[in-house]
């Protein structure tokens, strides 16, 4: 009974994370990443 209860947990949070993961890229660089408002990457030129 507990071996059903782990798997449904770890198969939960693999979808959850993926479903995470895939909402993000799909947002683009800048629009996943946490300091979109406060962030100056467009300003800065790269390396």
């Amino acid at each position: 009974m507990i071996n059903i209860v782990i798997g449904g947990l770890i198969f939960g949070y693999t979808i959850y994370a993926l479903a995470r993961y895939i909402k993000k890229s799909k947002q683009g660089k800048c629009g996943g990443c946490d300091l979109e408002k406060s962030c100056d990457s467009d300003k800065s030129t790269p390396f």
